[in-house]
């Protein structure tokens, strides 16, 4: 075994491999070992949470993804603590090599992350990248000082005239609110990743989140969910707000599950549908 205190490392370090072989084990209901549903209680699961991921085809990845989001002690250690609570120490001992590899792994890259990059005479000559960055949006001041947001709006191209009309409720009425649009407001020519991740993490207060079917299918709307998430574990700062302005086919993302939803396809709340959101984006 490794000689790495497992509660230390976030359950983030586990991989799809051993996430799949736990779902092998807990997934069966079975009447003489416990289940998924006894770890997703163990884990302060309610019981309607729990029944609803019954549903699921994997409750197992559901329940450890749903628990990685909204717990800031969601680590390896505490995991196996829970397995052993739960009487499953047989997933324990057949899994913990699988365990230690992937902890491994993962302490492998912070260390090689915390380790400074080594560069030539050339790349040290050339101005530095400072940990605020101006120059990345329309209206950055040269000088320095850095354009800030109420929120970051994460959404794909199908939603975009969605997105239109969220600017005019938000920013052209009393509400007043600056929202970061990427297509807007983003100035070309910058790696899309490290840009989103800035703006997300630095120069907006929130992030709204436009649910639909077409946003599940982007990868850009999943980097910038799980990116946001992964800042406040739980939404303790109420960052993230899930927006859902139309009808979907598919199920709602797992991974927000446990936030409040805005939604616009319910008649009866449309009167105070937007009046909400500017008053969620409008909290210090």
């Amino acid at each position: 075994m490794l000689n790495v205190d497992l509660d230390s490392v976030p359950l983030i370090a586990l991989n799809m491999n051993v996430r799949k072989k736990l779902g092998l084990y807990l997934n069966p209901r079975t009447a003489v070992a416990s289940d998924w549903m006894a770890m997703a209680e163990a884990m302060g699961f309610t019981y309607l949470e729990i029944k609803n991921y019954e549903p699921s085809k994997n409750p197992t990845g559901t329940v450890l993804e749903e628990w990685q989001a909204r717990c800031s002690d969601a680590t390896v250690g505490k995991l196996v603590s829970i397995l052993v609570e739960v009487e499953r120490n047989d997933i324990v001992e057949d899994l913990r090599p699988l365990i230690d590899e992937d902890v491994w792994k993962y302490c492998q890259r912070q260390k090689k992350k915390a380790e400074p990059p080594v560069q030539v005479d050339e790349v040290d000559s050339c101005v530095p990248r400072t940990p605020e960055r101006v120059g990345i949006t329309l209206d950055d001041d040269l000088e320095g000082t850095p354009e800030l947001f109420d929120a970051f709006i994460c959404y794909c191209q199908s939603d975009f005239e969605f997105v239109i009309e969220m600017i005019r409720e938000l920013e052209q009425t009393k509400f007043k609110l600056k929202l970061c649009v990427f297509d807007r407001d983003v100035l070309p020519g910058s790696c899309v990743w490290t840009i989103t991740s800035e703006l997300i993490e630095k120069r907006c207060k929130r992030m709204v989140v436009v649910i639909s079917d077409e946003y599940l299918k982007s990868d850009a709307c999943d980097f910038q969910t799980k990116f946001a998430l992964s800042l406040s574990p739980g939404a303790q700062k109420k960052r993230l707000i899930p927006v859902k302005y139309k009808s979907m086919k598919k199920p709602f993302p797992s991974i927000l599950r446990f936030l409040t939803l805005c939604d616009y396809t319910r008649p009866c709340i449309q009167e105070w549908f937007w009046s909400r959101l500017a008053k969620a984006l409008s909290l210090p």
